[in-house]
């Protein structure tokens, strides 16, 4: 029987005990969980203990159930690396992942001071601001607001956004290469309007992550602020002690 510490809660302990189970690899995507009754036996509980800690499991994304049948492991959560600058579709396509966006407004609005800066021009100068939600599979997983200069911007609005990446757009229609892009990454909490768009409830842990791009020749091509979906995305990172 799996030892259990007393002071942590029943539930609590299960689920600890699966998901390092699930994480280590021994129980690998689409493998079968043990049934509730094993559960039960395995770790002297009640059943109600045991469906609770599956469920946290459930919510999280990490296993999902199928009536009659039982639990599963899900699919691993999407990630993508952050030593390569990549766009969101490029880098999910490559895990086997179907994206897509829904453009929710594009419009020229005057540089905030935050914009301004960024781009180096004046507070007022007119910009153009993109908010597209971005999907995985159909399911809503980033809400996306940039910025790009007007004579950008224009170009832009007559593409495909639905479809298509704007870095891909950039490098392969219009012959800006990328060069490096300044990002800094956050938790924080879903407001309102960002609960609605992404399913979630109000103040449900996100990830914010703000991302300036720039070109080949070090000019501002884009500036984005994103929000995720904790439960189903993640950055990876690798990092050598030398």
């Amino acid at each position: 029987m799996p030892t259990l510490n007393a002071p942590q809660a029943l539930h609590a302990r299960i689920r600890e005990s699966l998901r390092s189970q699930i994480l280590s690899g021994h129980y690998g995507q689409h493998d079968k969980l043990p049934s509730e009754k094993q559960l039960m036996e395995s770790f002297g509980v009640s059943r109600i203990t045991v469906r609770h800690a599956l469920g946290a499991l459930e919510q999280e994304g990490m296993i999902f159930r199928i009536a009659g049948k039982g639990c599963y492991v899900a699919k691993s959560k999407p990630a993508q690396t952050l030593t390569r600058l990549q766009g969101f579709a490029e880098a999910m396509h490559s895990q086997g992942y179907a994206a897509c966006n829904r453009v929710l407004s594009l419009q020229t609005l005057p540089a905030s001071e935050t914009v301004a800066q960024a781009f180096a021009v004046a507070v007022g100068t007119p910009m153009v601001e993109l908010r597209r939600l971005r999907y995985l599979d159909n399911l809503p997983v980033s809400l996306d607001i940039s910025y790009f200069t007007q004579e950008l911007g224009l170009r832009l609005a007559r593409e495909d956004l639905a479809s298509r990446d704007v870095f891909h757009i950039l490098e392969n229609d219009y012959g800006l290469p990328l060069g490096h892009a300044d990002l800094s990454i956050e938790a924080t909490l879903a407001s309102a309007e960002e609960a609605q768009l992404l399913d979630v409830a109000p103040a449900a842990p996100l990830l914010a992550l703000q991302r300036m791009t720039r070109g080949a020749d070090g000019a501002g091509l884009e500036l984005d602020f994103i929000r995720y979906r904790a439960d189903r995305f993640r950055y990876q990172l690798r990092v050598e002690r030398n």
